[in-house]
């Protein structure tokens, strides 16, 4: 005798399915716009990773803080596992923040974007043109890499908003026990 799931169980793995499919196109089409186009564009693949990592546990962010890592090394030239090491370790932190301190608040989300978004930036101009002391290496910085940092920091509300509306639809809503609605209402 076969033991089917539940009609309420296979809809979640539906919805869930469908969530990742519409994460990880969102993700391609990221990586295409990054790839296009002129220098100075958003690091767009930084807020979509770190919003993933905000609703979901630490394995699945950092999966994709990985795979959106990768794909910025690829797009913007750089040594390959760089990005992904930098983004891995912000989602796995940013992950762990949500979970046990913040909550996922709208303006929560565009400052710990804006303070990943800068590390990432700032870590690059150090690695790429200062060590190195290029010729007029602050200009670097102040016309290019803030730029970057700007427009990526601007890019993260549509990102935020985005993910938010695929997360309405397709997150799973949690179900309380009645011991644990007795619990949360005396707190």
């Amino acid at each position: 005798m076969i033991i089917k799931p539940s009609r309420e169980k296979r809809i979640l793995y539906i919805k869930t399915a469908l969530r990742w499919l519409f994460y990880y196109v969102l993700i391609y089409a990221e990586f295409i716009f990054m790839t296009s186009g002129t220098l100075l564009k958003p690091i767009i693949l930084i807020p979509t990773a770190l919003y993933i990592a905000v609703r979901n546990d630490i394995s699945a962010s950092a999966v994709t803080g990985a795979i959106c890592g990768f794909l910025i090394d690829v797009s913007c030239g750089k040594l390959f596992g760089y990005n992904a090491v930098l983004l891995t370790v912000s989602c796995i932190i940013v992950s762990l923040i949500f979970e046990f301190y913040l909550r996922d608040k709208f303006v929560s989300f565009i400052f710990i974007s804006a303070v990943v978004s800068y590390i990432q930036c700032w870590l690059d101009y150090k690695f790429y043109y200062e060590i190195w002391n290029y010729e007029n290496h602050e200009m670097i910085f102040t016309d290019y890499t803030l730029k970057i940092w700007a427009y990526t920091v601007i890019s993260s509300v549509f990102v935020c908003l985005l993910l938010r509306l695929i997360n309405h639809f397709l997150m799973p809503k949690t179900h309380f026990t009645i011991e644990e609605t007795i619990k949360a209402e005396q707190h």
